[in-house]
């Protein structure tokens, strides 16, 4: 794996003193115009969207190796002038990669320029949709994502990280203007927030600058980081923690101060309606959401009359394993409900509590990962934690998600889990959440992406129909192999999948019905068994990202649909391992390109012995 860490880092820096260094026709073929080969192309796609992302740079760690750092002490850009400049680079290159003759290319370069195309269309197809969306949100934004990636992100060994990140806590001011302005300028166009988002914002922002600079997550991180870090004298460090209190007290929270004061201004205009219907041209906007977020031509009303005909067959399907417990008399969700208030699936709401269900998580992930040998022969190469939600963004969060190592290895897959409330962790619930973000959901699939030999676009790039679809199946897989023999751990990944289900109604009538966000609430409180808070956190979280939880259930239903094609077709020829690597060998892509990809399997394995 080390080997080919250093072939990618490899192919970066040699494509990129193409852009830099080489000099006559040659390179302005590269840089501006068709470049010969299209694995140029490839690289230059990202190496251009990159470079123009120094957070991303980070978080990648690409260059660190090779003792290339100046990105670090810079932040991306957040201004609507940036917006329309990545939008004009989209069309720039789909136009180009249009160029290319793709029937004489080989078929792995067929496939990445088919997830390439599909990826480029999808933005250009955005463009009256640029600011259609709510840049600061309770989901996320400047004002919780920054202080999330400095503490998670930036990483500090030496003295010079630790000066890159002084400098990058003086460029928050600058970042926060640039949203600033483009909150104004998508009031302009009739793009406010509701009122609920809108009051999240202000007391997550009242919380986050109302402590000490002493306790605000960007010291207490550095500090963590900073004793960590051998190479610096105790002396240094201490005049380097001095320099963030001073940096964060005059101008972090000015920043924070700033965008406040926009926050309350726009409070004062902003309504109650929920849905996207809302903005100029909302119907189609909401269409556009839904084609992005699960990679097909569904319309609304498709997906929310599959959505109910899903929650029916899995409502049945708990409600015979209820009564297969002798728990009857009530409603599925009511008793689900009731579970959830069983003091004995619970932990104690206490630091005690919490550090016991973290390892608890991490047992059942190392469980799994030694069990899977009759399902998969491809395997990540590094390993997946378990860690607690940042406690100042855990409020607004939502249950669980995952973030994938970085690219050198310096960094393992995270599995982050909200403990906000300890009575939201059901212990029957589990090992579901486990088997979705971690082992064999998130981190599987993200991290063999990772090690995929293709272009590097093609180790990051995130459809959300795929990846989240894949996470889905591995919970239903986890179960199948015999992860999940106890009945109340079943219920809870029915309970799982009934959510998802839940999704595809409740976000297609928030945004194309035109519910209320009360009326959304009431739907899955009835439905799911799920409590007031988290259900509220979660219709709240499809507000402000419209489509995206209708990705799920769609892409799940899906990888189902093609492993019983493959079955049906190839009879004794079939096999879960093979099946597997088609599906999460080459990392994520459009369901339509996936469908191709095992239609030609299926061809392809029909012929050998």
């Amino acid at each position: 794996m080390a080997s080919r860490r250093r072939k990618l880092v490899r192919l970066f820096l040699i494509t990129l003193l193409l852009l830099c260094v080489i000099a006559g026709g040659l390179a302005a073929n590269v840089i501006w115009y068709k470049p010969i080969s299209i694995d140029i192309f490839f690289e230059r796609v990202f190496i251009e969207y990159a470079l123009q992302n120094p957070e991303l740079l980070t978080d990648l760690r690409l260059l660190e190796p090779y003792g290339i750092t100046g990105h670090n002490a810079k932040l991306t850009d957040a201004s609507t002038a940036f917006d329309e400049k990545l939008w004009e680079k989209s069309k720039r290159d789909l136009d180009t990669l249009h160029r290319y003759d793709r029937a004489s290319l080989p078929e792995d370069k067929q496939l990445s320029y088919d997830i390439l195309e599909w990826y480029l269309d999808d933005s250009v197809r955005g463009k009256p949709y640029l600011f259609h969306n709510y840049p600061v949100n309770q989901m996320f934004g400047v004002q919780n994502d920054l202080p999330t990636f400095m503490a998670m992100k930036h990483q500090v060994h030496t003295e010079h990280d630790a000066d890159q990140y002084f400098t990058r806590l003086g460029k928050f001011g600058e970042k926060f203007d640039q949203v600033i302005e483009g909150l104004k300028l998508r009031e302009g166009k009739g793009i406010v927030p509701p009122k609920f988002v809108l009051a999240k914002v202000y007391e997550e922002m009242c919380g986050f600058k109302s402590k000490p600079a002493k306790e605000n997550i960007l010291y207490t991180s550095l500090k963590e980081k900073l004793d960590k870090a051998g190479a610096i004298s105790s002396e240094k460090k201490e005049a380097l923690l001095g320099r963030t209190e001073t940096a964060i007290t005059a101008q972090v929270y000015p920043a924070y101060e700033k965008l406040t004061a926009q926050i309350t201004d726009m409070q004062s205009r902003a309504t109650d309606d929920d849905g996207v219907w809302k903005f100029p041209n909302g119907d189609a906007y909401y269409a556009y959401c839904l084609r992005g977020m699960t990679t097909t031509e569904l319309t609304p009303e498709q997906v929310h009359t599959i959505g109910l005909a899903e929650v029916e067959r899995i409502t049945s399907e708990m409600k015979g394993i209820l009564d297969g417990l002798g728990i009857t008399g009530k409603s599925v969700a009511e008793h689900m409900r009731d579970l959830q208030k069983d003091p004995q699936f619970h932990y104690p709401d206490s630091d005690e509590g919490r550090t016991q269900c973290i390892k608890d998580y991490q047992s059942i992930i190392d469980e799994i990962n030694g069990g899977l040998g009759d399902a998969f022969d491809l395997r990540p190469a590094i390993g997946v934690e378990v860690q607690r939600i940042p406690e100042f963004r855990e409020k607004g969060s939502a249950g669980a998600y995952y973030e994938s190592p970085a690219l050198d290895g310096s960094r393992p897959g995270v599995f982050f889990a909200n403990l906000r409330n300890m009575e939201e962790v059901s212990k029957w619930g589990m090992r579901t959440l486990a088997y979705h973000e971690a082992i064999p959901g998130h981190h599987f699939q993200l991290a063999i992406q990772q090690q995929n030999d293709g272009p590097t676009f093609r180790k990051v790039v995130h459809f959300t129909a795929y990846v989240e679809g894949w996470a889905l199946y591995a919970e239903r897989l986890a179960w199948e192999l015999g992860f999940q023999k106890d009945p109340y751990s079943n219920l809870g990944r029915l309970q799982a999948e009934l959510f998802r289900a839940v999704r595809l109604v409740v976000d297609t009538g928030i945004h194309y019905k035109r519910w209320p966000r009360q009326q959304a609430i009431d739907y899955m409180i009835a439905n799911t068994g799920m409590g007031d808070q988290e259900v509220t956190a979660e219709i709240e979280r499809y507000i402000v990202m419209p489509g995206q939880a209708c990705a799920y259930k769609i892409g799940m239903m899906k990888i189902l649909d093609l492993r019983e094609k493959a079955k049906q077709e190839l009879g004794p020829k079939f096999s879960l391992k093979e099946f597997h690597n088609v599906i999460i060998r080459d990392g994520a892509m459009p369901l339509e390109v996936l469908e191709k990809v095992v239609a030609r399997y299926i061809d392809d394995r029909k012929t050998r012995a």
